[in-house]
């Protein structure tokens, strides 16, 4: 079996692969732990399911928390007896990276982007519903454009609430007309709707630049299933592309 981990900046998402089968998953707050307190964290989970630490053979992790990184490490070496294979935008994912950094690129996104082109061609379009919003671009040949980053829905109800003291939390539920009858329906509004016009009209440009128009928009993320149903342009959601794209690599990587 094959432990996953995305730890994000607001929600870390664990998996369990046996085979091809993603058997297990948890989303978790991504909170700066010890190795010792991950390790038995994750122990808990996966005896929760019935899984034992022996039988995890392999460990791969994306991360763009890097107060994490050490910790992560050590809890899966001393609690499962197994090397992690942290991936990054310099893992060799066959995937030429274009961007005039790519040591910057968050290790999701190269993992989706990755997974994307994988499951679904090129050229291709992985928005990525979290703390941010990002839209990763594939291109017709397969490389790694760079794409763009926008804060997540939850990030603007946030920013509002903390900003604006007579603004209320509210949840994220998708408000009957986009003229709200309360301060409440207004918010929704705004950001479901908002968020809603950003990803059409981003996604309308980047078909816009060259080899791009017949780009598919994969959605992914805990926000995914929501934007599908206020977004004229996302083709799929596929909730657990970013645990597939962990495995795939560890496969890659490992030479099956």
């Amino acid at each position: 079996m094959l432990l996953v981990i995305d730890t994000g900046n607001t929600t870390t998402v664990a998996g369990i692969y046996d085979g091809d089968e993603l058997i297990a998953h948890w989303r978790l707050s991504s909170i700066l732990h010890t190795s010792d307190e991950l390790g038995i964290y994750f122990m808990n989970l996966l005896s929760s399911k019935g899984i034992t630490s022996s039988q995890i053979h392999g460990a791969a992790f994306a991360s763009v928390v890097p107060s994490l990184d050490f910790s992560m490490k050590e809890a899966i070496r001393q609690y499962f007896s197994v090397e992690p294979l942290q991936v990054n935008a310099l893992t060799d994912t066959g995937m030429q990276v274009l961007t005039k950094n790519p040591r910057e690129v968050g290790a999701d996104r190269i993992v989706n982007a990755y997974a994307g082109r994988e499951k679904y061609g090129s050229p291709l379009i992985v928005a990525d519903y979290g703390t941010a919003i990002t839209f990763d671009v594939v291109s017709s040949e397969g490389a790694y454009l760079g794409g763009v980053i926008a804060p997540g829905l939850q990030s603007g109800i946030s920013a509002l609430f903390s900003k604006a003291a007579k603004l209320p939390q509210v949840a994220l539920n998708i408000p009957e007309n986009v003229i709200g009858r309360s301060t409440d329906e207004a918010i929704q509004s705004g950001i479901l709707f908002g968020n809603a016009g950003l990803t059409d009209r981003i996604t309308d440009m980047i078909r816009e630049q060259p080899g791009m128009s017949e780009a598919k928009v994969i959605a992914t993320g805990g926000h995914a299933g929501l934007m599908k149903k206020v977004s004229r342009n996302i083709d799929v959601v596929d909730k657990w592309l970013t645990l597939e794209g962990l495995k795939m690599i560890h496969e890659r990587v490992n030479g099956r």
